[in-house]
């Protein structure tokens, strides 16, 4: 991938020579510039629009103050600036930092073939180019999934000789991570926004100049240096997400959570995750760490669908190796074909909360930026469920 374009924009951006950068990858996989004007903030540096996962995506106006905040704090908290791998891709926040870290900390990135998506092969010859001693990249859980799943000796070399590899984008299975750390792997997971610069949060600790507090309904709201300005020419949606106060300007996030007696935070899951089925308030992210435990299935995402009887009932889509996504029974309950076989076995051990309707597939339906693509999922579980 030619990032030369993106990195001559960026630059000149960051420093002030320039409007505002959007970045996208065109059909061929080649990196797009698009100059934004962005009226009444002269510092703006990129524009990044949310992944839109849950509806309309939003234009994000991010500074350079913000940026060089957040390029900062996160060379404070790796213990170091070195070479970065792209691995993501540029029209993401967390694609667009790994260019804008590079920049701030006079480093050359290198960029994998994304044109063809992600695949081992492909990670593990851009990381073979790198020639820093220090090396960083950033991932999606679906990635790091996909790189451990019976891996090359390459593969492993090149993913122990990252100094960290921050995981974000969605939560990662508890599976997932005692694999990589077990195989020697640094990772270190992240939460944030675009809306955030990306990741604020390393390993549930917030970054230098990050602050973290929880609303009375337990919803989690982010501040400091890292924020982004507003939402371009939505002025209603800014004031909606943000707000000022004693001095602190705040994000206000859809996400719930609590924090330790040590400041650590843990994100259990969206507010609109809460599931009311049969007058008993369900959580998804609960019972989507439960299936994640089950032997054989490497991913799943549960949702509220459409019930005549329940209100709403809990589904659930599951990533199972060998499963088929038409959810027809094969009559083999290990292969992960027959989704009721599932849902009698969820019953048995999870009781109320257990899944009314399961829909095996061989992986989760993914967005281009590696989150799951909640919207088709929910779409397809409201088809097989058919309202019962």
């Amino acid at each position: 991938m030619n990032i030369e374009p993106a990195l001559k924009a960026l630059a000149a951006a960051l420093h002030g020579e320039g409007p505002a950068v959007e970045l996208s990858a065109g059909p061929s996989g080649e990196t797009v510039v698009r100059l934004v004007q962005t009226p009444g903030i002269d510092d703006a540096a990129v524009v990044v629009r949310t992944s839109g996962s849950t509806g309309s995506p939003k234009a994000t106006v991010l500074t350079v103050e913000a940026l060089a905040a957040s390029s900062m704090a996160t060379a404070f908290a790796l213990k170091g600036e070195g070479q970065w791998l792209l691995a993501l891709p540029v029209q993401y926040v967390a694609g667009v930092q790994v260019l804008v870290r590079s920049l701030f900390a006079g480093t050359r990135p290198w960029a994998m073939d994304l044109s063809n998506g992600f695949t081992t092969d492909g990670f593990t010859a851009a990381a073979l180019e790198l020639t820093d001693k220090v090396r960083f990249t950033s991932l999606v859980p679906a990635q790091l999934q996909r790189l451990l799943e019976e891996p090359s000796a390459d593969t492993l070399a090149v993913l122990r000789r990252f100094n960290g590899i921050l995981l974000g984008g969605g939560p990662a299975p508890a599976g997932l991570l005692e694999s990589a750390r077990d195989a020697g792997i640094r990772v270190i997971t992240t939460y944030g926004a675009a809306e955030t610069c990306g990741g604020c949060v390393y390993d549930g600790f917030p970054l230098e100049g990050v602050a973290v507090r929880l609303s009375e309904d337990g919803r989690i709201h982010l501040g400091g240096a890292t924020l982004a300005a507003c939402y371009l020419d939505a002025p209603g949606l800014t004031e909606e997400a943000f707000a000022e106060e004693d001095g602190v300007r705040w994000y206000r996030t859809n996400d719930l959570g609590v924090l330790d007696s040590d400041g650590r935070l843990t994100v259990l899951g969206r507010a609109d995750d809460v599931i009311i089925t049969g007058g008993v308030k369900v959580s998804a992210a609960h019972v989507q760490a439960e299936l994640e435990k089950s032997d054989g299935v490497t991913a799943a995402f549960v949702a509220g669908v459409q019930s005549a009887k329940w209100g709403q009932a809990v589904a659930a889509y599951v990533a199972v190796a060998g499963a088929s996504s038409s959810g027809a029974s094969s009559g083999d309950s290990s292969s992960g074909a027959d989704g009721a076989a599932w849902a009698e076995q969820w019953r048995r051990t999870l009781g109320l909360i257990a899944p009314k309707t399961v829909l095996p597939a061989d992986e989760l339906i993914m967005l281009p930026n590696g989150k799951p693509d909640r919207l088709a999922m929910i779409e397809r579980l409201n088809a097989l469920h058919q309202g019962k």
